[in-house]
């Protein structure tokens, strides 16, 4: 079984990189790291980088996870080989572009990238977020399913990652002990629907709410409160139509893995938020 410790980064694709650095910075409250021709680094915690806009197709992301056994990348793509999942092994300059000592990428059985990473470098500044967002940490992300009961069996039979709950047909998962880093939502294509960001508190959630409305920013969902997670939420449109979010909903699971019990919620809008607020993203009505 191949042992991931941590979401890490995402890369997504972008036609306009000068739109992607205002809207990251100025209204996200990103730290920008680095700007070069075509790739544009964006931190929000510890790591080097938590999120890389490159020139591209805005259809093109991928997803890095930190593996556990930083001597292990050999196994886990010959285990990735043989269960089908063919790996290449990043070169010199790719392993550069994204501060990795190594690493390798494949598809998951939907076809969205993934990126296995080896000593991915830290920050050696502290992050300093461009407003007062109250943002700590990249937390989660929401990756598109086009059959989630064969994405959850390729991530809970190849890796170290487990179910906490499920609404409807979609499982939230994780590698370690938050409530969940992955949540996989049915769709018809590949690619990161929602990325989140904790923060510290529901005043920063709030502040956020009416700094976003200031500025005429779409809320697509909240302010409101996870039936799963239990945390207060509020998601918004950004850059290229990706939908970020702010939550401090990575609640901590039971130390107790044997005992714990995922819960079933139904597909519906209560599952999603137990306050009431109804969600205008499509995979949340599914």
């Amino acid at each position: 079984m191949i042992g991931l410790r941590d979401l890490y980064y995402i890369r997504l694709g972008t036609r306009d990189l000068d739109g992607a650095e205002r809207f990251t910075t100025d209204i996200v409250g990103m730290q920008p790291i680095e700007r070069t021709e075509d790739r544009l680094y964006l931190r929000s915690g510890k790591q080097h980088h938590s999120l890389c806009y490159f020139n591209g197709d805005p259809g093109d992301h991928a997803i890095g996870l930190e593996m556990k056994d930083w001597n292990g990348l050999d196994e886990a793509m010959a285990a990735l080989d043989a269960a089908g999942h063919a790996c290449i092994r990043g070169t010199e300059e790719e392993c550069r572009d994204r501060s990795v000592e190594d690493f390798c990428k494949f598809q998951d059985p939907t076809g969205n990238n993934i990126e296995l990473l080896v000593r991915p470098h830290d920050a050696n500044r502290r992050y300093f977020p461009s407003r007062d967002c109250g943002v700590i940490s990249l937390g989660h992300i929401g990756v598109n399913s086009t059959d989630t009961k064969q994405d959850e069996d390729f991530w809970t039979s190849l890796f170290n990652v487990r179910v906490s709950d499920w609404i409807g047909p979609a499982p939230l998962l994780r590698m370690k002990s938050v409530h969940h880093q992955m949540a996989l939502f049915p769709t018809t294509k590949p690619g990161v629907q929602h990325i989140n960001h904790q923060v510290e508190s529901f005043d920063d959630i709030m502040r956020s709410f009416y700094f976003l409305q200031e500025r005429q920013i779409k809320i697509v969902f909240g302010p409101g409160r996870h039936a799963t997670s239990e945390g207060y939420f509020l998601y918004f449109e950004g850059h290229d139509g990706m939908v970020f979010e702010y939550s401090n909903s990575d609640r901590k699971i039971i130390d107790d893995e044997e005992n714990y019990r995922p819960r079933q919620f139904p597909m519906e809008p209560e599952s999603f938020c137990v306050w009431g607020s109804k969600p205008d993203i499509p995979e949340f009505n599914a």
